[in-house]
């Protein structure tokens, strides 16, 4: 069972966006194990379903380096479209 941060959609998106903004002056993207200090209570099989869908929303979006997958705020840090990737 999620805990009621996690299950407030609201609060958890700000609470990840929160986060992630406070580290953008030393990180941009993260591991999906980082998001878990955010969701201490959780499982990551819930956290990941969470952070999944804020990338449908588009409020984060996924980096892959092809064998490893990373996750930041939209818009933030070095993106596909700077690399010459589609």
């Amino acid at each position: 069972m999620a805990s009621d941060l996690l299950n407030d959609k609201e609060a958890a998106t700000k609470a990840v966006v929160d986060w992630l903004q406070k580290k953008a002056g030393t990180k941009t993207k993260f591991y999906i194990k980082d998001f878990y200090k955010i969701f201490p209570d959780d499982k990551p099989r819930e956290i990941k379903k969470v952070v999944n869908k804020m990338v449908e929303e588009e409020v984060l979006e996924f980096w892959s380096s092809g064998s490893t997958t990373m996750y930041g705020l939209k818009g933030a840090g070095i993106q596909h479209s700077s690399e010459g990737e589609n």
